[in-house]
């Protein structure tokens, strides 16, 4: 854990933070935490005490049935996750689970401030609509995928979306893992990527999975 006031370099992340006073309290009131990759930030079913945004890494933001896995969305840098912001107003137990995709540094706001900064601070207030507004689309078209798109289109999809945020046709991911991610079985993710495999889209590796 580290006191904020060691790290002020975070608000060119946090760029929409506009008001000197805004930013004071944060120095003062709030911690920077680092987590290494695979660390849970957030755990589902048990009440938000901080409400995380990202100052460097990722988080993968998810909710379990059973022994299955269904994915919501990443939070990256500048952002924070919907679904700890909504338990934090409503005072609710977290509904999905956060962990650290790769070693994750957030900024740790108390929970008791973010009605108080959303009436008093306009980029707070902007910041707090805009997340709702923009994890509401996205989850909308997850919702849309699942229910309209066959599952080899999704794979293929969440291939294409990750070569791009990486800049790699190289995916480092096992097939129990992109199981996970769209919420589906081991089974029938391996049946889809061997067929890739032989109509040449893509080629496997042990825990890679290669777009050609």
């Amino acid at each position: 854990m580290k006191h904020v006031s060691s790290k002020i370099d975070f608000f060119k992340v946090l760029n929409y933070i506009h008001e000197i006073e805004l930013r004071e309290e944060i120095v003062e009131k709030c911690d920077v935490l680092t987590f290494k990759k695979g660390e849970t930030i957030v755990r589902e079913g048990e009440y938000v005490k901080i409400l995380p945004i990202v100052l460097s890494g990722h988080i993968r933001v998810f909710q379990t049935k059973e022994d299955r896995e269904i994915l919501l969305y990443y939070v990256e840098p500048g952002q924070t996750c919907m679904m700890s912001l909504s338990a934090c107003f409503f005072n609710n137990q977290s509904p999905s689970q956060a962990i650290a995709v790769t070693e994750t540094e957030i900024l740790a706001i108390p929970t008791r401030f973010i009605i108080k900064w959303q009436k008093e601070y306009n980029s707070w207030n902007n910041f707090v609509i805009k997340t709702f507004r923009n994890r509401y689309d996205e989850l909308l078209e997850t919702f849309e995928s699942v229910a309209f798109d066959h599952i080899d289109k999704r794979v293929l999809e969440y291939l294409k979306q990750r070569r791009s945020k990486q800049n790699t046709s190289k995916i480092k991911i096992s097939h129990q893992q992109l199981a996970y991610e769209l919420g589906t079985t081991r089974v029938v993710v391996s049946r889809i990527l061997k067929q890739f495999e032989i109509n040449g889209i893509v080629a496997l590796h042990r825990a890679e999975i290669e777009l050609l």
